[in-house]
């Protein structure tokens, strides 16, 4: 269901029902992108088949998704275009076009092509833990986290969202699992990068290895500094853990021999969220006990 998770303290009231919550995401909810428009977010119904709630209540967590669609216009066809016009304004000016002329001919070249540009969509999931006041948001890059963010502010503009830290580096925790000094639910997996204290630049990804060969454990001993690591946690997931605390990776070990649900996929969605919420509460829990709670937020 998710592949990447950032996490964000959540700080303020929440609504305490589903349709509450629907409610305030209906006042940004998604519109396609008008002719001239470049992009345009919103939320959208978890399950539009069987209800037009922007919001999923499960497991005492509401699952949330935001939609994106944008405009596909390639600098080259832009830059086509522009160069036809410049040419034609040359030979009827006998002189080229100064650069503020170029400049009022690319903003009207954009926005005759903007109309006949081809649209794509697409979609970041989240939720909010009720009883913990946590967000996560499934998104690969900080971009996609960021518009996530700003849109659910606009609903909810009493909240504030901080990203999670811990008291003590999340780094404590890679290395420890990485040299096997951690509790039995958190095991090594197989990818791990290292960076140079010295040189940020300077990094080594570690893929289908056996991270527990010295030779590649004696890299992080004579001072190399994990910044990945890949665990698997109580044999129920697999991810890889930042050491800013973000998941990526994320997989559900044995998820795919469960039983079947008789064809319903909204009953599929909400056993798969269950067990995903469930899960990361359990192992945020445990990371949090091992790096001695949650960071002050205030």
């Amino acid at each position: 269901m998710f592949r990447n998770m950032s996490f964000f303290h959540l700080d303020g009231a929440w609504p305490d029902s589903e349709n509450a919550v629907s409610e305030a995401l209906d006042a940004a909810v998604f519109k396609p992108c008008g002719p001239l428009t470049e992009r345009s977010s919103g939320w959208v119904a978890i399950d539009p088949d069987s209800s037009d709630n922007l919001v999923r209540r499960v497991n005492g967590a509401d699952l949330l998704k935001l939609r994106s669609q944008s405009r596909v216009l390639p600098a080259a066809a832009v830059n086509e275009e522009l160069e036809a016009r410049a040419e034609e304004y040359r030979a009827r000016m006998n002189e080229k076009p100064s650069a503020r002329e170029k400049r009022r001919m690319k903003a009207e070249v954009r926005d005759e092509l903007m109309p006949k540009a081809m649209v794509k969509s697409d979609r970041i999931m989240g939720y909010v833990d009720l009883k913990e006041k946590l967000l996560a948001i499934d998104a690969g890059q900080n971009t996609a986290t960021e518009r996530f963010l700003l849109h659910l502010r606009g609903p909810f503009d009493t909240l504030n969202f901080t990203p999670l830290a811990f008291r003590k580096p999340v780094g404590e925790l890679l290395n420890r699992i990485f040299f096997g000094d951690a509790p039995s639910q958190f095991a090594i997996g197989n990818e791990c990068r290292m960076q140079e204290p010295m040189d940020k630049r300077s990094n080594v990804r570690w893929t289908h290895f056996d991270l527990s060969d010295p030779s590649i454990r004696d890299h992080v001993a004579n001072g190399m500094r994990l910044t990945q690591l890949a665990i698997v946690y109580d044999d129920r997931l697999s991810c890889v853990l930042d050491e800013d605390g973000v998941i990526r990776k994320l997989k559900f070990l044995g998820a795919e021999d469960e039983g079947d649900d008789n064809g319903d996929p909204l009953t599929r969605l909400d056993a798969e969220f269950a067990l995903m919420t469930g899960t990361i509460r359990h192992m945020l829990a445990d990371i949090k006990q091992l790096l001695g709670g949650y960071a002050a937020t205030g």
